[in-house]
């Protein structure tokens, strides 16, 4: 059992909206008792991408025992519970109705406040879980298969978005980078894989960065230079299996092509906007030489840089507990009859300095 101390406000945070089932309880919005999490990667490795109604159908089945498992790690029972945070947008909507009939279920059964929280809005604020004290306003990278974003983080619940992607996410990107290149799904940690002891430089790849002063992004026409570069104008050469020294040369250049972009688009962003941190979320920012990069720019390695670990990029409940304990300290709390939704929030635009 968990000893603690006092009487400490204890959240559950639930998150279901795409291929991962997850469940955490975070005591007074800085300390994790427990994290769970169930990946749906060999359900979907088949399809090479998220199939909603199979990852619907799982959430189904692993809900209820996830959320055990996070009490019983937590060494708590449900009735301590303070509240319930859980993902009502953007995502899946089938994916993200399994989770609100639970945590709907959990709030009416004990009686506690219900936090519908936006997912992307959990990953701009995982630094403050990473990091309590963070300086703020804060330059936030939101990079995922399903959103890449650039935030200005000016406060809890205050954010601008600075600018989005246009086509692919970053992680979309490298899925289909990583099913040309002939490597397993998920792409991204394929292509990390494949990409080590590879020359980054070998093959010129485009990076499309929109105008001089654009802050949002665009990784369509990176997919399409590899898949000519492989298959020749039209992609009329038949697909071919790579080994060696070329695959890692390609992957290194495909996976250096992505950094560079989010790197080039962080900086313009730092230049722009008057920050204090930097930081990162989404299962995009696990990648070993995008923390690198960011530690090794001149620009960005002058800002406190907020890298958390790995398990609090990808998908979690932890992070929508935090955002349950903000929402609740603001007094916003959400009715039973809340909807899943499936687009974001609509965002703004922050003001930059000259």
């Amino acid at each position: 059992m968990t000893e603690l101390t006092g009487s400490p406000e204890l959240i559950l945070g639930i998150e279901t909206s795409c291929d991962e089932t997850a469940a955490a309880v975070v005591a007074d919005g800085t300390t994790v008792l427990s994290s769970v999490v169930h990946s749906q990667v060999q359900l979907h490795e088949r399809w090479r991408g998220v199939v909603p109604e199979v990852a619907s159908r799982s959430h189904t089945q692993r809900i209820l025992p996830i959320v055990q498992q996070a009490l019983a790690d937590a060494g708590i029972a449900a009735s301590a519970l303070t509240a319930i945070a859980v993902t009502h947008r953007p995502g899946m909507v089938g994916c993200l109705l399994v989770g609100l009939a639970a945590g709907k279920a959990l709030a009416l059964l004990h009686d506690l406040p219900l936090l519908g929280v936006d997912h992307v809005q959990a990953h701009v604020h995982t630094a403050l879980l990473a990091e309590p004290g963070l300086q703020l306003p804060a330059l936030a990278l939101v990079a995922s298969g399903g959103h890449t974003a650039l935030w200005l983080l000016k406060a809890p619940l205050d954010t601008d978005r600075l600018g989005t992607t246009r086509d692919d996410a970053a992680g979309e990107a490298l899925d289909k980078g990583a099913a040309l290149l002939g490597l397993p799904y998920p792409g991204g940690p394929s292509i990390q894989r494949a990409a080590r002891g590879g020359n980054a430089r070998a093959i010129d790849l485009p990076r499309s960065l929109l105008g001089p002063d654009s802050l949002d992004f665009s990784f369509s026409g990176l997919k399409t230079a590899l898949l000519y570069h492989l298959r020749g104008p039209g992609a009329n050469l038949p697909a071919r299996a790579l080994a060696g020294d070329e695959l890692r040369d390609l992957a290194a250049s495909y996976q250096e092509a992505v950094v560079d972009v989010l790197i080039q688009k962080l900086r313009r962003a730092a230049e722009r906007v008057a920050v204090r941190s930097l930081c990162i979320g989404g299962g995009v920012a696990r990648n070993e030489r995008l923390r690198e990069r960011l530690q090794q720019d001149r620009v960005l390695a002058g800002l406190h840089l907020v890298l958390p670990e790995p398990a609090l990029c990808s998908d979690n409940g932890a992070m929508i507990a935090l955002m349950g304990h903000l929402q609740l300290a603001a007094g916003r709390t959400s009715p039973l009859d809340i909807d899943a939704v499936a687009t974001p929030q609509s965002a703004g635009k922050a003001k930059v300095r000259p």
